[in-house]
């Protein structure tokens, strides 16, 4: 069976507009949340988002024509900015390529209008079509492998990134670009997330998303899009790419449960994890790091630990775990991609992100949260977690090729 590597990684981020920055300013403790600006919040309980800044524009830029750009929503542009830095980090050149066998899949939410872009309807149609990100990468480098979209709530990106390995696995393609991108800085999902009582109200940017602690009251929305390269190792390989480390497993499932909360004590989590770790063949005590969901709402976090503790007994008080959503936001359909990035580089550099915002611990919830500051600490494996609205469940399993 083919090997999956990962030769390139893009981010476009609230702490940051490419991958160094993010994972620079990630293990710094940055915080992405502020108080909302794109659009009026006073009509919405919660009036903190981590928001992409337009400083983000230069990069896409770099890598695409205006011209190109002119039937795009913003959300779609940030995925652009990130999968053209992808691209480039990786090295690949499409023309030496055998481009039927590269494909591309993204996880897409939502792709409609903002509510600053109502006022500008050219192309109107290409701009809300939710596969119009995978289908302008595909024209922009000559793919003529299958280029689609999967929407999955919060689970969207990794669910791309699962379906992409099995596809170099099965032997369908050499190469297959994933990724997701998140829109949510605008007044109907503000609304909707407010009505279901899921986000935070807390207007203080410094405290309003805090995974794992006592006084959680929900998550922030935080825009975001992020790009990973998949390749079989023996194409990586033969072309002299740098390899980050492996995508050694993956599943998906669903909880078959509720539309909005998680299987009870977090069965269905623990179902999922084990199932990664056993598509990778990795044993439970083998495993180094969890970059958890992290919502910071109250059965999320209580039930991922509970699902933790289930799949690794007495051993998950010496795993650490952190959520990264406290400093870039819930970035929903891009959630998946820009945490699978951040365990890529930590067993790339040996670092593991901080779950910042931890203040008053939840006697509830006892783990190794990595509570505010980055650590030092080699890794070999690494999961990350993603769980979404309707129970979709979806985890991935990286490896140090070392």
């Amino acid at each position: 069976m083919n090997q999956v590597v990962i030769t390139g990684l893009g981010a476009v981020t609230a702490i940051g507009n490419t991958v160094p920055e993010y994972w620079n300013n990630l293990i710094a403790g940055a915080c992405g949340m502020d108080t909302i600006t794109r659009i009026s919040t006073e009509e919405h309980d919660t009036k903190v988002a981590a928001q992409v800044p337009d400083t983000f524009e230069a990069e896409t830029a770099r890598y695409w024509k205006k011209r190109q750009l002119s039937a795009t929503t913003r959300v779609t542009r940030t995925g652009l900015a990130s999968a053209g830095e992808a691209v480039a980090d990786s090295g690949i050149d499409f023309s030496a390529c055998d481009t039927s066998r590269v494909a591309v899949i993204y996880g897409v939410i939502d792709n409609s209008l903002e509510d600053a872009e109502l006022d500008r309807p050219l192309n109107i149609t290409l701009r809300k079509m939710p596969s119009e990100l995978p289908a302008l990468l595909s024209i922009r480098y000559g793919l003529t492998g299958a280029a689609f979209n999967v929407s999955t709530a919060c689970a969207s990106s990794a669910y791309a990134m699962a379906l992409g390995k099995q596809m170099i696995e099965a032997g369908m393609y050499d190469t297959v670009i994933v990724g997701g991108v998140s829109n949510t800085v605008t007044h109907s999902i503000i609304k909707g997330f407010n009505q279901l009582l899921a986000m935070s109200v807390n207007p203080d940017p410094a405290t309003a998303c805090r995974p794992f602690t006592r006084d959680r009251d929900g998550f922030i929305m935080g825009e975001g899009a992020g790009t990973l390269i998949l390749e079989s190792e023996q194409t990586a390989r033969a072309r002299g790419a740098r390899i980050y480390c492996r995508l050694a497993g993956a599943h998906m499932n669903s909880e078959a449960h509720n539309m909005t909360a998680p299987k009870t004590n977090g069965t269905g989590m623990a179902l999922t994890m084990a199932a990664a770790l056993q598509n990778a063949g990795i044993r439970p005590d083998e495993l180094d790091y969890i970059n958890a969901h992290g919502t910071s709402t109250n059965l999320n976090d209580l039930y991922e630990t509970m699902a933790i503790k289930s799949l690794l007994g007495e051993r998950a008080y010496q795993v650490p775990v952190s959520s990264i959503k406290a400093a870039i936001g819930h970035t929903l359909g891009a959630g998946g991609a820009l945490e699978a990035i951040a365990c890529v580089k930590a067993i790339e550099t040996g670092i593991l992100p901080p779950t910042i915002h931890y203040d008053t611990p939840d006697p509830a919830l006892d783990l190794d949260y990595i509570p505010n500051k980055a650590r030092a600490q080699r890794i070999r494996t690494a999961l990350s977690n993603s769980f979404g609205f309707g129970g979709h469940n979806a985890s991935l399993v990286f490896c140090s090729c070392e």
